[in-house]
């Protein structure tokens, strides 16, 4: 009698080694009983159980998402000490970091319980007989998606990661050893064609995925392998068919990141939505909270002044600030750079006069403008924000990488020429104390033509660091280019951080032949004798 494994949704449980089980076993179920009453809206349960977890404080929103921004050289340690965020900021992580693995609000075992839920979903679909197929296959099909979109962040951060599909038994997962990253993008990849074929062209919501998001994120892996062809073939298909799916770039930049806005904008491609309501911390927008400005005033909730400003913990080195050329519209979108604080409009160079907590700095604007006036919860996290996993700027920026790299370079400039415009024609900002400026069309940032390869190569580099500047993209970016050396090196963005008195955790002590991995959780390892660790933990 078979055993199956994953009864996250129903039972509550993560992977993380699976460690209770030896001890205490959970009772087995077989076929007979455990899908003896199989139906359509189960299947769709635990594909929805899946996209449930995308939106928990120990994903995207908390845990995964300080990792990736403090990983990357667009966002530094602000007021906090917190050892486990220095670590990220400093690469001097351990592999007991609580934010990966090593506590209760980490995110390794939380991606599979995403992977769990998925892959239950799947199992239940195969199994479940007497429907449309198109219909069946669709609820898999985003089941699929789900399963691969979380591989693919475990595939790029920690390389080898046990492998667990439908097919595997709890007992078999509790012991599972690390699969080959090779072999993990090949089961993404087989993911993300099957929901390619079946899901829909469109969805109600751009937190649903559609044909459209299958096919992007095939483009992404592709760029991310090194297949440039394939990279290049997914996103021309999209673009050729950019009206069949319902995309386009939003003509006002910051219209992206403005809630009354950004759910009927067509630009997005897939994204987690913060509702504004919270079961503990299912659903809680703490983006808002740990980029905001310390006791800032300037996002005032509907329901009066109660929300009080972020915590001022992840926030841009000022080099990431004054290197951008202000003329560039993307720069007024992204970043805070005056507060109300104590009742006084202040500038970045004085916040700490007004809360000596705060840093002086500018700061991320993106989540807080998302958020403003939508928030009853202090510091922001009941805002009402979409986090963009992809849109369809980054497929344009993406097809233009790869034509430039096979030498396309009519479709190179004309994809990213593209975002480049709308970046020029400039726009209205919303919220905070520069709500309603207008921001005049500019020359900046010019058009990438006339370009060598080389020379396009690292103006698109720094094109996607600036277009989706603290979207959680960035170190991906330098992963898959290996850029660590330059961006951490003594004139990378973040070198005057390590200066700053108290604020700085010290100089940067990146080391390519280690940290473009990040170390497989001790706790997993303690747990489970067949996992190794990444070379250099």
């Amino acid at each position: 009698m078979k055993t199956y494994k994953y009864l996250f949704l129903l039972l509550g449980l993560s992977m993380v080694g699976c460690s209770d089980l030896e001890e205490s076993p959970i009772t087995e179920f077989s076929p007979e009983s455990y899908f003896s009453s199989l139906s359509l809206e189960q299947v769709e349960g635990f594909t929805s159980g899946a996209y449930a977890h995308m939106v928990h404080r120990n994903f995207m929103s908390r845990e995964m998402a300080q990792v990736l921004m403090f990983r990357s050289d667009m966002i530094a340690i602000g007021r906090t000490g917190d050892q486990d965020r220095i670590e990220n900021d400093n690469f001097t992580v351990q592999a007991s970091n609580a934010l990966i693995g090593g506590g209760s609000n980490s995110y390794w075992p939380k991606v599979y319980q995403i992977i769990g839920a998925s892959n239950e979903a799947i199992k239940a679909g195969k199994l479940l007989e007497g429907e449309d197929e198109a219909v069946l296959n669709e609820v898999i099909a985003r089941a699929r998606f789900a399963r691969a979109f979380a591989y693919f962040h475990l595939v790029r951060q920690f390389g080898d990661i046990p492998y667990l599909d439908d097919d595997t038994l709890l007992s078999d997962a509790a012991l599972a050893p690390r699969t080959t990253a090779a072999e993990v993008y090949v089961n993404i990849i087989a993911d993300l064609e099957f929901a390619k074929e079946w899901l829909p062209n469109t969805q109600v919501s751009r937190a649903i995925p559609a044909k459209s998001a299958a096919s992007a994120f095939l483009a992404d892996v592709y760029l991310t392998l090194g297949d440039f062809s394939l990279a290049y073939a997914e996103a021309k298909e999209i673009i050729n068919n950019e009206s069949i799916y319902n995309l386009g770039l939003e003509p006002d930049f910051q219209s992206l990141f403005n809630s009354d806005k950004s759910d009927i904008s067509i630009e997005p491609i897939f994204s987690l939505h913060f509702t504004g309501t919270a079961d503990g911390d299912q659903g809680k927008d703490y983006q808002a909270a740990f980029t905001g400005i310390r006791t800032d005033k300037q996002y005032i909730a509907a329901s009066g002044d109660s929300v009080d400003g972020g915590w001022s913990g992840e926030v841009p080195a000022l080099a990431v600030y004054t290197t951008w050329d202000s003329n560039d519209y993307r720069r007024a979108v992204s970043f805070d750079d005056k507060a109300i604080i104590g009742g006084v409009v202040r500038t970045y160079e004085t916040f700490t006069i007004g809360d000596g907590s705060a840093v002086n700095r500018p700061h991320v604007a993106k989540y807080t403008r998302m958020g403003n006036g939508t928030s009853t919860d202090l510091n922001h996290r009941a805002s009402k924000s979409n986090y963009y996993m992809m849109r369809y700027a980054d497929v344009l920026m993406i097809g233009a990488e790869a034509a430039n790299e096979l030498g396309f370079t009519a479709d190179a400039e004309l994809w990213v020429n593209r975002v480049m415009a709308r970046s020029r024609a400039g726009g209205i900002i919303t919220g905070g104390i520069n709500d309603g400026a207008v921001f005049a069309e500019s020359t900046v940032p010019a058009d990438l033509s006339g370009l060598s390869q080389d020379a396009f190569r690292t103006r698109i580099l720094d094109e996607r660091r600036l277009e989706f500047a603290f979207e959680m993209k960035r170190w991906y970016d330098i992963v898959r280019r290996k850029l660590g050396a330059t961006a951490f090196g003594p004139n990378g963005l973040e070198s005057e951080v390590s200066t700053e008195s108290g604020v700085g955790p010290g100089p940067k002590s990146f080391n390519p032949s280690r940290d473009y991995l990040l170390p497989i959780p001790l706790s997993e390892i303690q747990i489970n004798p067949n996992l190794t660790q990444n070379v250099g933990y």
